[in-house]
């Protein structure tokens, strides 16, 4: 989502500026990136976004320049096992950007709304534009669901709260700090991970009866399991169902002690929730990398195939 962020950014930066986008649209065996990353290129070569490893970039934004100045839209092809260190290759869409799909994404974006990106880098009407969730994906074309920033609610400050703030940063995430649970009216919704640390029984109690209250897919809980335990007793004692999904203990077992160690614990099990990923070490993972077209990954990237060719 920090990608998304920083196009957005730069967007607004050249709004009034003819501007280019490369698209990665398919991969084949291992690459860096996966289908749906993104590089903004202006005119005076900024850029916002990445495709590789930073391999590639500096020749897709030369090709991005070219098309600014009235070149045709193109679909560049890499073979990474030869170039660049990986088993794969993968194709790579540049285009002048349509007026309305950067303003079009960023209202999405700011209003939380999952957004349908197509791309169509071989055919007629090529470009990248958004539509409809149902609508159907034309050979020739990639399609990718944009998701919005995830959200993360911190109750309780401490010393692992500037780590959490920094990781989260780094990461593009939105982050809150609240002190009162009723202040949650209009701040979660299914993107929004909350951690509860005040180390307070009684404030931790109180956030507690109103986030497992929430259908969120992740509620941290910070302290042993007796204390866990006790809280969650008495949270049932009040008769409130438990629609959450609670990570208490919360946090990866990083063997985290320091207060920013134990922010990387927590952000890490966060990410790992968010991206449905198991949290193993890739070392033993038997299964790709990516593992893209796994049926329980929430983003989904669909492409149907046709020449490789451009247009």
């Amino acid at each position: 989502m920090r990608e998304i962020r920083d196009i957005l950014r730069l967007f607004e930066a050249h709004r009034a500026e003819p501007l280019a986008l490369a698209t990665l649209v398919t991969a084949r065996g291992s690459s860096y990136r996966r289908p749906g990353a993104r590089m903004l290129i202006c005119a005076d070569g900024t850029t916002a976004g990445s495709l590789s490893g930073g391999c590639l970039e500096e020749e897709v934004a030369r090709r991005g320049l070219e098309i600014l100045r009235g070149a045709p839209p193109e679909l560049l092809s890499f073979d990474t096992r030869l170039r660049f260190g990986c088993n794969g290759s993968i194709d790579i869409f540049v285009e002048r950007l349509r007026d309305d799909f950067l303003p079009q994404l960023a209202e999405n974006f700011s209003e939380r709304r999952i957004c349908r990106a197509l791309t169509i880098f071989a055919g007629e009407d090529l470009g990248t534009h958004l539509v409809r969730s149902d609508t159907p994906v034309p050979a020739g074309a990639f399609a990718h669901e944009i998701e919005p920033a995830i959200r993360l609610v911190i109750f309780g400050e401490g010393p692992d709260s500037a780590p959490l703030r920094a990781f989260g940063e780094i990461l593009g995430w939105e982050i809150f700090e609240i002190d009162e649970p009723g202040n949650l009216a209009d701040r979660v919704d299914n993107r929004t991970a909350a951690i509860v640390k005040s180390h307070n029984y009684g404030r931790d109690f109180a956030a507690l009866c109103v986030l497992l209250k929430l259908e969120l897919p992740y509620v941290g809980l910070l302290g042993p399991r007796k204390r866990r335990d006790q809280l969650l007793n008495a949270v049932l004692d009040e008769g409130i169902t438990l629609d959450a999904e609670l990570f208490a203990p919360a946090g990866l077992d990083l063997g985290a002690e320091t207060p920013e160690e134990l922010a990387l614990a927590l952000v890490s099990e966060i990410q790992a929730v968010f991206a449905r990923a198991s949290a193993e070490s890739l070392r033993d993972r038997k299964a790709p990398i990516h593992g893209w077209n796994i049926a329980s990954r929430r983003v989904r990237a669909e492409v149907n195939e046709c020449a490789t060719s451009a247009p």
